[in-house]
């Protein structure tokens, strides 16, 4: 199977956790890329710097590296790969998922290394 290729997406984001019971901030729901996961235990929230969402504990400064799709939910192994090669290069990630496709989250002064790393074991990095 052909290497991927991952698309750095321009802005930069911020992970934020808050207790299950929180409600959504109307102002995430209009952002135009977010992810939300929640837990019996808590609720994460990933958006683009720009928006602000009231929280205790969050976690600035993440860029996203998108795995161009639509991935097959059959196909075995992507993350894996991916993630061993970040992993190699000693670069921490955050990684959601959708239907089509998986994005990684590395830290902005990160980038550079991560997208080295990709592009040396033959994958292609595009932005």
């Amino acid at each position: 199977m052909p290497k991927q290729t991952l698309a750095i997406l321009p802005e930069t984001f911020t992970i934020y956790s808050l207790p299950v019971d929180n409600e959504l901030p109307s102002a995430v729901l209009q952002s135009s890329l977010y992810f939300i996961g929640k837990t019996r235990d808590e609720l994460s929230i990933v958006v683009p710097d720009t928006v602000q969402v009231e929280s205790d504990m969050s976690d600035p400064d993440w860029r996203v590296l998108e795995v161009l799709g639509p991935l097959q939910l059959s196909m075995v192994g992507i993350m894996a790969r991916i993630g061993s090669v970040l992993a190699a290069a000693r670069v921490s990630i955050f990684v959601v998922s959708t239907f089509e496709t998986d994005y990684f989250l590395v830290k902005k002064d990160d980038l550079a290394k991560a997208k080295d790393a990709l592009l040396k074991d033959g994958y292609k990095v595009t932005g």
